[in-house]
């Protein structure tokens, strides 16, 4: 849409250029003419980009705090706020830059040990994971973020950094400064795009309609094991794993939804990704009844909770006896929404 409008601005510049030649040139343009009438074309089309972007970030993008806050509720930033935060510089190399990867930017964004201090809680919080538009997710551990001065970039080299190069918010690392840090959290650690910021791991919570439920009521409920391959992103074993937790149809039973006039339930996680209305993740009801589909809360043979490094509390899993019209969709990370279909 942007490239779309900004070329039907530059066609008005171009066309108005035309029209004063037509009112009032007698002569044909000289080379030199034409070369300046070229330039500011090109220079408002800049103008044009330039303004888009940020009115398109100003308006879209916006950083949620959420876990162990210090009020115990979500706190949102949006884009006015983050700039007005944005007042800290890093100069390092971009590993994901694939042109120049070993050219110097200067980076401005949030330091991320300051926002811990202004939204964290004084609890024991040992990590902060940070949760990409894709789903894509990465941690970092306090010590590491009290020793180092990574940040939250909103700008690269005084511009906002465009989406391809892993803006409107990239979480990234002093290389230059702390060459040792690269061993730790290499390229891949770089996170594009970032939209969520979790402080710790936040309570187990699931939401249907207006019904709320926590890891208390999933527990009341029957427990179910499986043990096999996972279908998350990144950050589990690539063996099989062992995940507990509760039946979908189950949670829907608590929740008082009849799923004989359903007839599918959309799940959505944290991640923008899983919550676009134009690619749904929609589970069938056939399916629900029929096979294993899990709101996953624990993992590995002693049961430990999910924690946000691996997309915890809740995950969504499916048993291998699901028919893969099912279990070939996104495992979903972050579960926080299930909404029944009519």
């Amino acid at each position: 849409m942007v490239v779309f409008n900004v070329w039907k601005n530059l066609a008005v510049v171009s066309l108005g250029i035309a029209v004063v030649c037509l009112g009032g040139c007698t002569e044909t343009p000289t080379n030199e003419q034409l070369a300046v009438w070229r330039k500011e074309a090109s220079d408002r089309n800049a103008e044009i980009v330039a303004e888009k972007t940020k009115n398109n970030q100003s308006r879209e993008w916006n950083l949620v705090i959420q876990g162990q806050t210090a009020t115990g509720n979500t706190e949102t930033l949006n884009w006015s706020q983050l700039q007005n935060l944005a007042t800290d510089n890093v100069n390092t190399i971009d590993p994901n830059h694939i042109i120049h990867p070993e050219k110097v930017f200067k980076f401005t964004g949030i330091s991320v040990i300051s926002l811990l201090k202004n939204f964290g809680s004084q609890s024991e919080i040992t990590e902060i994971t940070f949760v990409c538009y894709d789903a894509y997710q990465v941690t970092i551990n306090i010590k590491d973020l009290l020793k180092y001065p990574i940040i939250l970039a909103v700008a690269k080299d005084g511009q906002p950094i465009p989406r391809e190069q892993g803006g409107p918010i990239y979480l990234i690392f002093p290389y230059i400064e702390y060459p040792e840090i690269r061993k730790k959290y290499e390229a891949g650690i770089w996170a594009f795009y970032v939209t969520h910021m979790i402080l710790g791991t936040e309570p187990a919570k699931v939401s249907i309609g207006d019904r709320e439920l926590n890891v208390a009521d999933l527990d009341q409920l029957p427990q179910v094991s499986l043990t096999q391959n996972v279908g998350y992103r990144v950050w589990w074993p690539s063996d099989q794993v062992q995940l507990s937790g509760v039946r979908l149809r189950d949670v829907l039973k608590l929740a008082d939804v009849d799923l004989n006039t359903t007839s599918s339930v959309v799940v959505r996680g944290k991640p923008p990704v899983y919550r676009r209305n134009s690619q749904p993740i929609e589970l069938v009801t056939e399916d629900i009844l029929k096979c294993d589909i899990l709101l996953a809360t624990r993992w590995g043979n002693d049961k430990q909770r999910i924690p946000a490094r691996m997309g915890g509390p809740v995950a969504l899993a499916f048993s291998d006896n699901c028919p893969s019209r099912t279990k070939n969709q996104r495992w979903v990370t972050f579960v926080e929404e299930l909404i029944p279909q009519l």
